[in-house]
């Protein structure tokens, strides 16, 4: 039974944490119970009742009175044996709902507790467990009570006692069994919180180590911003910076004017002009006589990169590659030949970059696209590029704050929130079913006008499980229906990339109206011209996609138009679509989507390297996770390596989870 609980160890039995608690200790006369709430009586028996109803089932009354006057009756079905568990006289206490039934008041299934003659004893707080088929929470709590009395005062104290002493921290021993048996509520939540320390202060440490040891043991190049670089690079802009942009390209430019490796992420809204501080860093690096890598997730990414390089350095002699899967035997070689000769300055990819056989001449900085795509533990690959390169990572994903510190720990933030002037807001609207044909026509007015449109679904084929509109059916009906008379294109991530490449192509330089498509587009693609979408299903993405996807159009002169329709069928999925409504702040809609979804659906972390936490909440524990980063990155800054005998049980631990997968070599 604990074995499909995943519990095979004693270890794993003692932190099967409890979901919740009961606290009986609201302990009341029956005279004054009250309905919805647990409350503990305590009284004598003065009558027990077990029989058979005509339907088969059984029941066991069991009345307790605490006066003579006031009684309550607690009630079991189909537990036959219930009734020999008591006798008349007995002192009890029953904990439970209590709910007014007829003329006398009744609890369905109460807890029970023998009172030993002592009727002032409190009930106490009960831990409520995950439970499986056949285990009974008290099986399990007497096994939790034997394991606890064996083998908690072996337990090896992880926590250095200054670190217990600062936060006023109970004994690892002490917390479990406030945790299994507490004596108050407070007790219970103080043990929980300890081990959530321990939890995010080994994965803070690692992150310390690793940020520690790329930046302290490496050697990048000093890369200076002139104020003619500076001059030189701003005048290839079309655009004045944001004041925004400017701060961080503040940020960057003292990061590359030093020898230790820049470990930055710049963190941007849809639409705020990530990419142009990126191409500054780029333009900086190459200035400087060193070369520069941009990495894209996706080949369609990647194109876009380049053709965005492509129309800033258009009248420059920046030498620039674009380094992709979809390069001839032949083609590739001659890229790889030039890069290593030094002949490039400039090379945007995707996972072909970080292939074994590419070798650069002098590599100064590598900027990483949308890193999330990627995973924590590949950035420690990334290095292979070069010897100690300056490193700028970007997202257009609003994070979460608690997400960031975990995912990209390691890493300085700089934040971009302005949207860069004349960028139009995009009006959303969520439509029910019946208007679909009215929108259909917006859409065909707007495309008559020379605009062009987005029809985003959640699937790229029909499912028989789901009645869900998928891609490739929507553009068949719609390409022969209602839009017949317009160019209609259709991309999936099914699509070989060049099938890819060629539809975004086809879509840029207007060859198509209308451009029916899954979340494939939800990251980086760039059509000024395209002004309106459709969300087909809008219930099934979560908010943050929601806002990448609406980040698709506004991006011209003209004001966007968003349609959804959507069927949720509960109040989270109607209470996520009217936030959507309400802002275009992503930041905010990012922590809204956690909230509502939880962690693992915003943003599955193990695949970043940080595995599963175990007992932490991102949500629920943001200020333990605030405390522990302070104090990882104060200890690291005293002991480097975590040499210190107090420190060697973080050490064994912080290697144990997290060595290979941010490749914590300095300390292993």
């Amino acid at each position: 039974m604990l074995e499909r609980l995943g519990l095979r160890t004693v270890g794993d039995l003692f932190f099967h944490l409890p979901r919740a608690y009961e606290d009986l200790n609201d302990v009341r006369s029956i005279a004054l119970l009250s309905e919805d709430s647990i409350q503990t009586v305590r009284g004598e028996v003065v009558e027990i009742d077990g029989r058979e109803l005509n339907d088969g089932r059984t029941i066991v009354r069991v009345v307790l009175c605490d006066d003579g006057k006031n009684c309550l009756e607690g009630v079991w079905f189909n537990r036959p044996f219930a009734s020999k568990q008591f006798r008349y006289g007995q002192r009890l206490a029953f904990s439970g709902k209590p709910k007014w039934y007829r003329d006398h008041w009744q609890m369905n299934n109460p807890r029970v507790q023998i009172l030993d003659g002592n009727a002032t004893s409190d009930p106490g707080v009960v831990p409520v467990y995950p439970l499986t088929e056949d285990l009974r929470p008290e099986h399990l709590r007497a096994l939790l009570r034997a394991s606890l009395d064996a083998h908690a005062p072996h337990l090896i104290e992880v926590l250095p006692e200054a670190l217990r002493r600062k936060h006023d921290w109970p004994t690892a021993d002490r917390a479990l069994r406030d945790i299994h048996f507490p004596s108050t509520l407070e007790a219970a939540t103080r043990g929980r919180r300890r081990f959530v320390y321990e939890e995010f202060l080994i994965l803070q440490l690692a992150l310390a180590l690793r940020r520690r040891e790329v930046r302290e043991e490496g050697r990048a190049p000093i890369l200076t911003t002139t104020p003619a670089i500076d001059a030189r690079i701003r005048r290839l802009f079309p655009f004045r910076l944001t004041a925004d942009q400017d701060r961080a390209v503040a940020d960057l430019c003292r990061d590359l004017s030093c020898d230790k490796p820049m470990q930055r992420l710049l963190q941007a809204d849809v639409g705020a002009g990530k990419t142009a501080v990126a191409v500054y860093a780029l333009l900086t690096t190459v200035a400087n006589k060193h070369q520069a890598a941009l990495m894209a997730p996706t080949e369609v990414l990647a194109r876009q990169h380049a053709r965005t390089l492509d129309r800033y350095l258009a009248h420059s002699r920046v030498r620039r590659l674009l380094l992709t899967g979809a390069l001839t035997a032949a083609q590739r070689r001659d890229a790889l030949k030039a890069l290593a000769a030094g002949d490039i300055d400039l090379v945007v990819g995707t996972q072909a970059l970080v292939q074994d056989d590419v070798r650069f001449a002098k590599l100064g900085l590598v900027v990483i696209d949308e890193q999330h795509k990627f995973g924590v533990h590949q950035r420690a690959r990334f290095r292979r590029l070069g010897v100690d390169p300056h490193y700028l990572v970007l997202t257009a994903t609003p994070i979460p704050r608690t997400v960031a510190l975990t995912v990209f720990g390691d890493l300085d933030v700089s934040l971009v929130r302005q949207s860069p002037p004349g960028r139009q807001p995009v009006a959303t609207r969520w439509e029910p079913e019946g208007q679909r044909q009215r929108v259909y026509a917006r859409l065909c007015e707007g495309m008559k006008q020379g605009r062009q449109a987005y029809l985003v679904c959640p699937l790229v084929e029909e499912s028989a499980s789901l009645d869900v509109k998928s891609a490739i059916q929507t553009h068949a009906e719609l390409a022969e229906g209602p839009f017949r008379d317009f160019r209609v294109g259709l991309l999936h991530g099914r699509q070989d990339e060049e099938t890819k490449a060629k539809v975004m192509d086809d879509f840029r330089s207007r060859k198509l109206d209308l451009l029916v498509c899954t979340s494939v587009i939800e990251v980086g693609v760039d059509v000024p011209n395209a002004t309106m979408m459709v969300i087909e299903h809008a219930e099934r993405f979560g908010l943050s996609q929601l806002h990448q996807l609406r980040g698709r159009i506004g991006r011209g002169e003209t004001a966007g138009q968003c349609f959804l329709f959507a069927n949720p069928s509960g109040d989270e999925g109607r209470q996520r679509l009217r936030v959507f409504l309400r802002t275009t702040d992503g930041f905010a809609l990012a922590e809204e989507d956690m909230r509502l979804r939880g962690i693992g659906e915003f943003f599955g972390t193990r695949q970043h390297g940080i595995g599963e936490l175990r007992v932490g909440n991102l949500i629920a524990d943001a200020d333990l996770l605030r405390e522990a980063r302070k104090d990882a990155f104060a200890l690291v800054a005293e002991d480097a390596a975590l040499r210190r005998p107090e420190h060697a049980a973080l050490r064994t631990l912080v290697l144990e989870r997290y060595g290979q997968s941010l490749d914590l070599a300095e300390i292993g």
